[in-house]
């Protein structure tokens, strides 16, 4: 007998299975993505916990006419190779190939783009909205994991949901984890659900004994459920979900599909907003996802039998040497505390968490909470830093402008994964943050060319009374040698190379490829003036003033788009000092959002390795 997720290649397919063939289908998607991602790389551990209930999902609901909204949507593999994708697997997260989220492009089954957390809920809200003003008749549903639950967003649209009265199904997957094990009320309140479903049991027990009396049971069961919030609150320590306006339905095993699917179908038919509860648990399946979920969450090629990562480079990445540096700096000053959104492991803050818990902070999924929360303890005295990636600082944009900047109060901003950060793709990369920060006051902006710069950035930092974002690449550190640092408690600018012909001004990771443009240029015998920037803001324009005085061809380089980025800065200063006679090209990422792929081949797509630079730079400027 051959495989059955061989013949399963639409959705249809799966409506046609017994629970016992889905049970074996079960089996066998776990070990297709297991093999898959071993290769490729992607979000192993989540969709390894959601195999059933998606399955269960395609098996009540009919997609794409019934709508799936997948929050965040890392967790929708099982859906892509559900929905007939499942022989481009290979291409998961390579360029050109299948995203590793919903992509609507790929296909009707994906039918909104997600990448960021705690969205769903609005946008299914939204589309049961738009559903019942056209007059239409489907199911809208918003899976959504219990660590998004924690975002603001969510809530907001939780409440909004219950106020509507909509017809509108979420399946909150609650396996206690996000990327990191989840903090919070939230988490404690969806914990006593989980250990004490007594009043389900209990609810349903009575209400059928007693709509077993002659005559006058059914009437009782009708007022029993008119006065339902009394059982509720007697049997279980808190009603949040009903207390929205939503109907409550579980703890479901989320590992069940005849259960699951008996739920839904109920679910299906009843009216306004339902939530179903579903406990499942991360990395099913493989035991060591099971074992280390985290580590498993998004994850590198990895050894099937071993666990193991194949490529394990033993330089330090930036994100380690952030994670050292500040624990070097709160030994010496105990008003230094840190603050993460859901993200210790990631962002480097392990090992400051256990040794300095009363200083440490995890949030959740709350960015724009993070921000505010670190300016609540600047103005009591404290020394915040906020570690951050790029892409979700984007969310509490708002509350860096007012909350902090505007009071001018002495937070540090430490951007992980700034620039392209490869496979993840559109929704991750941090190429807007120089964009987005530079028209902000008070806030100052660095970018380390290597580790060695970092290291005295975050130092310097906490040496400032007033607002600085350090913003720096995903992956190991580019070291590149120079260690003479001592400009940067000045603000200034450093000049590697000095030559006549060219000029080229880059910032951040990008140094490292000016050196090796440098080094091309000069074996055509064009010598280059190279100027680390590490500002962005305050641009060092003393130093760059003088090194281009007598150099009439300037490039600038940044791994940021071009509009409002770094070189549009450089123009602006060279306008504002009437500086003229000067050609000035830039190179930065084009106003378009960015695919995934490998950083190196995407750096290539658009012009902007070495080798590509070199051949605009000889073109611009017919050298």
């Amino acid at each position: 007998m051959g495989k059955i997720i061989e013949n399963i290649n639409s959705p249809k397919d799966i409506k046609k299975l017994s629970y016992e063939e889905l049970e074996k289908l079960s089996s066998e998607i776990r070990g297709f993505l297991i093999n898959s991602v071993s290769k490729t790389g992607g979000h192993l551990a989540s969709n390894l916990g959601v195999v059933e209930l998606t399955l269960a999902l395609h098996k009540v609901f009919n997609s794409p006419e019934d709508k799936m909204v997948w929050d965040v949507g890392h967790q929708a593999y099982v859906h892509k190779i559900i929905t007939g994708r499942k022989d481009s697997f290979s291409t998961l997260r390579q360029f050109k190939g299948l995203s590793g989220f919903p992509k609507c492009k790929e296909s009707v089954h994906d039918i909104f783009e997600t990448g960021h957390s705690s969205t769903s809920i609005s946008v299914g809200l939204g589309m049961a909205m738009a559903r019942d003003v056209k007059g239409e008749d489907h199911s809208v549903i918003s899976i959504i994991g219990d660590g998004a639950l924690t975002g603001g967003m969510a809530f907001e649209a939780l409440n909004h949901a219950g106020h509507s009265e909509n017809d509108f199904i979420v399946i909150l997957n609650d396996n206690e984890m996000s990327i990191s094990e989840n903090v919070g009320g939230l988490s404690k309140y969806l914990n006593k659900l989980r250990t004490d479903p007594v009043y389900f049991k209990v609810k349903d027990d009575v209400e059928h004994i007693l709509s077993r009396i002659p005559a006058i049971g059914k009437s009782v069961v009708k007022t029993t459920q008119k006065a339902k919030d009394t059982i509720k609150y007697f049997f279980v320590s808190g009603m949040l979900f009903e207390e929205l306006g939503f109907t409550y339905i579980g703890p479901v095993d989320g590992h069940d599909i005849k259960e699951l699917t008996e739920v839904m179908k109920r679910a299906k038919k009843m009216k306004g907003p339902i939530i179903i509860h579903t406990i499942t648990k991360k990395g099913k399946g493989y035991k060591y996802a099971e074992r280390h979920p985290d580590k498993f969450h998004g994850i590198g090629a990895f050894d099937l039998k071993t666990g193991k990562k194949v490529k394990s480079s033993k330089d330090k990445t930036y994100s380690q040497i952030f994670g050292e540096t500040l624990m070097e700096v709160a030994e010496q000053n105990p008003k230094v505390a840190a603050i993460t959104a859901a993200m210790p492991s990631g962002t480097g803050l392990t090992d400051f968490a256990n040794k300095y818990s009363k200083r440490f902070f995890d949030v959740g999924i709350a960015e724009q909470h993070a921000v505010t929360l670190a300016g609540g303890l600047a103005s009591s005295g404290l020394r915040p830093v906020f570690a951050v990636y790029s892409t979700f600082l984007q969310r509490g944009y708002d509350q860096v402008l007012h909350d902090v900047c505007l009071q001018n109060l002495p937070v540090v901003f430490c951007i992980d994964r700034a620039g392209i950060v490869g496979a993840d793709g559109e929704t991750h990369h941090g190429v807007f943050d120089i964009s987005f920060l530079s028209n902000i006051p008070n806030l100052k902006i660095a970018a380390p060319k290597d580790g060695y710069e970092l290291k005295t950035m975050i130092k310097y930092a906490f040496s400032q009374n007033s607002p600085i974002a350090i913003r720096y690449p995903r992956g190991t550190s580019n070291n590149l040698g120079m260690e003479n640092n001592d400009g940067i408690y000045k603000e200034k600018a450093e000049v590697i190379e000095k030559g006549k012909d060219i000029c080229i001004i880059a910032v951040g990771k990008m140094v490292g490829k000016a050196l090796e443009v440098a080094k091309m240029l000069k074996e055509a015998n064009i010598q280059s003036t190279v100027i680390n920037a590490r500002f962005i803001k305050p641009i060092d324009e003393d130093t760059i003033i003088q090194n281009i005085k007598d150099i009439d061809r300037i490039i600038t380089l940044e791994d940021n788009v071009r509009a409002g980025g770094f070189g549009s800065q450089i123009l602006d200063m060279l306008n504002r000092n009437a500086i003229k006679e000067k050609e000035v090209k830039i190179f930065a990422f084009p106003d378009e959002f960015i695919e995934h792929g490998e950083t190196e081949l995407l750096f290539k797509e658009h012009g902007l390795n070495a080798e590509g630079i070199y051949r605009q730079v000889i073109e611009t400027f017919k050298l």
